[in-house]
């Protein structure tokens, strides 16, 4: 078990780097895999969530290796994956396992899938459903992990309205979609982070996305598309720049600079809602980069109101509530988050685990199956140190790292390797700007 103290810090301070997106590193990786000849991938985030893909596409027959610069998939095109010699285990990526899913689904071979103790508890009846409307045939625990999947060689064409707004959900019945010979059709309630969309349009799939003024998305991808290898330049994440962000908004005197961000509409929630409250948050440099938009992220330190987050803008900011709520803590009044109910569905249940352990520290916190609500306090100051377990979940992990960082008496934080599933360099890049971290 790997255990990380934050302590109270003077200001934060610099121009730092975060990781490559982590969504579209496994989309980068995955249509890389369906894409007639060589893909290759610049700034690929080489996390345990990444890597975990990295190793089940090869386990696929999938030819990926490391040059110098940059990563490089091999494809014979779709529908040319191989029946693995062993069970796949995707470790703790949700992500992972869901797009894959998507992908042999459509392909005539047998997949068996595992993951760690925390994905063998995180729902799938999402993917399944819609998967075993093309004639995919799938074993599953109960709709859980462990799961065996009989693909089809040529999948009948998903015609699927989601009640749910989720970018793995879309992303795994689209690539279900790209070996059938008709058109899949997708809707969701708001339209969810759009990286595979956007990819599969630049690798020359023909894909439509029609928005409607309720906010309401529909998706259609013709079969079958012609797609080809391309270079993959991977923006940073937005996800992972929300904690250093997060951060700099809170302490005092903090002005960093976070470069080379993914700036895409449906990822900037977060940073929308701190703007809001009344935060100094600005873009710059902004450019199109392999057909998402990127640029630098400026934060300052700022005194922060409560608001009540926009239900619509909930998809936009889904991984980034964890952090949100510590930013909470120090707006003035009381910050309301609903619609959130699928914060029960990640690596931890993140609604109660934020809520009680922010217990522990005397915030005024409140919740439903749906919401969190926040009194913010400045002058919350524990007398002793705050021990936080983790649960295994990279967002609980850092958030709270971050908190610490106002603590006379500091936060430690258990189980804290898990970060490295997402941000392997947080405590280095944390410590850089100034963070009173130690090990």
């Amino acid at each position: 078990m790997v255990s990380i103290i934050s302590i109270k810090s003077k200001k934060l301070t610099g121009e730092i780097l975060v990781p490559g997106d982590k969504s579209i590193s496994h989309r980068a990786l995955i249509l890389g895999a369906c894409a007639l000849g060589k893909t290759t991938i610049e700034n690929l985030l080489e996390s345990e969530d990444v890597m975990s893909t990295l190793n089940a596409l090869k386990a696929l027959g999938i030819n990926i290796k490391k040059n110098q610069k940059f990563w490089e998939v091999q494809s014979n095109g779709l529908g040319s994956l191989r029946n693995p010699d062993k069970i796949l285990n995707l470790g703790n990526s949700g992500t992972g396992v869901r797009l894959l899913m998507g992908l042999v689904s459509g392909c005539n071979i047998n997949v068996s899938f595992i993951g760690d103790e925390s994905l063998n508890t995180r729902p799938m009846k999402r993917v399944i459903i819609p998967l075993e409307q093309s004639g995919t045939e799938i074993l599953s625990n109960d709709f859980h992990l462990p799961i065996t999947i009989k693909g089809t060689k040529i999948p009948i064409p998903i015609k699927y309205a989601s009640a749910l707004s989720s970018a793995q959900v879309k992303s795994c019945v689209l690539l279900n979609g790209l070996t059938s010979t008709g058109n899949t059709l997708y809707s969701e309630p708001v339209k969810s982070r759009d990286h595979t969309e956007r990819m599969l349009h630049y690798m020359g799939a023909e894909i439509h996305s029609k928005d409607f003024s309720n906010g309401k998305n529909e998706i259609s991808l013709k079969g079958l598309p012609n797609l080809r290898g391309k270079h993959f330049v991977i923006p940073n994440d937005p996800s992972s720049a929300a904690f250093p962000a997060a951060a700099a908004l809170i302490i005092p005197d903090s002005e960093i600079r976070i470069k080379n961000v993914c700036l895409n509409n449906l990822r900037t929630g977060f940073y929308k809602s701190v703007i809001e409250m009344g935060g100094f948050i600005k873009f710059s440099n902004k450019k199109s980069v392999s057909g998402e938009f990127v640029g630098d992220i400026h934060v300052k330190y700022s005194k922060l109101k409560g608001i009540v987050v926009p239900e619509k803008r909930v998809p936009s900011m889904i991984d980034e509530f964890p952090i949100f709520c510590i930013v909470a803590c120090f707006a003035e009044g009381e910050t309301v988050m609903t619609g959130i109910e699928d914060l029960r569905n990640k690596e931890s249940d993140r609604i109660e685990e934020m809520v009680n352990n922010l217990k522990k520290f005397g915030y005024c916190v409140k919740s439903s199956s749906n919401s969190i609500s926040i009194i913010g306090n400045k002058n919350i100051k524990p007398k002793k140190e705050i021990i936080i377990d983790s649960k295994f979940d990279h967002r609980i992990a850092m958030s709270f790292l971050c908190l610490g960082l106002l603590m006379e008496n500091g936060i430690k934080v258990e189980n804290a390797e898990t970060i490295s599933t997402s941000f392997p360099s947080f405590y280095d890049t944390m410590t850089l700007i100034g963070a009173n971290f130690r090990k």
